[in-house]
């Protein structure tokens, strides 16, 4: 019998574990020897945090992130083709959204291997929730270009593609970053479209609002290095 594999979140920064990932994730996951994670010292900190005496040293990781060969990836799932139970786990949230965990949950299904998802922090819904802005069409569009130019001309699309589908449109920044992608939003979008900007979601300095990009304009936030999901609703 094939092992399964279960998609494990983990907190989006250093938020109190107990107020964000369930008692039941938590004990699945202290079961579980096989790992394939974005970044190996974030998910070995995780689960000594999640028990002290959790044996770390009795683990196999598999990293999954950029550098991964497609060679490297063809073998991650075989401790589930054994019969053992694996985890993935992001750098933050919940794995397979925004995440390269994607990959190897569409080989699970190619190779009939049970994918079971847990439960946790999710940066991206939680801002949708919070916003205030149509939940019941929404697009996330991930990171918008680097260079100025073509992420202004990403922003006026997506502005009217808010307006003419009356759709949410979510998207984020490496965080050294924000401030200049907030000074392209707030000089290009109409006065009157709707921004939510959600930063440092479920840690102490959570901040999330939304207002008019012309009341942006009177009361800019600093977002240097915070980790922001913006919002435009036309």
């Amino acid at each position: 019998m094939k092992g399964k594999l279960y998609l494990v979140p983990i907190t989006l920064g250093e938020s109190n574990i107990q107020n964000v990932i369930p008692t039941g994730v938590i004990e699945k996951a202290l079961q579980i020897r096989h790992f394939i994670v974005e970044d190996i010292r974030t998910v070995r900190r995780y689960l000594r945090k999640l028990d002290a005496t959790f044996p770390i040293d009795d683990c196999q990781f598999y990293e999954l992130n950029k550098h991964t060969t497609s060679e490297q990836l063809a073998t991650y799932l075989k401790p589930a083709e054994k019969g053992n139970d694996m985890a993935v786990i992001s750098e933050a949230g919940v794995p397979g959204v925004a995440d390269p965990g994607a990959d190897v949950v569409a080989m699970a299904h190619e190779k009939q291997i049970t994918v079971i998802p847990f439960v946790g922090p999710s940066s991206i819904l939680m801002a949708m929730m919070a916003s205030g802005l149509n939940g019941q069409s929404f697009a996330f569009n991930g990171y918008l270009p680097v260079q100025s130019a073509e992420r202004i001309k990403t922003l006026k699309h997506l502005e009217k593609r808010s307006q003419l589908e009356k759709q949410s449109q979510l998207f984020i920044e490496t965080p050294y970053r924000n401030m200049p992608l907030l000074s392209d939003i707030l000089a290009q979008c109409a006065p009157a479209t709707l921004l939510c900007i959600a930063v440092d979601i479920t840690l102490e300095t959570e901040f999330i609002k939304t207002r008019t990009i012309q009341n942006w304009k009177n009361n800019t936030p600093d977002l240097n290095k915070r980790p922001t999901i913006f919002i435009l609703q036309g």
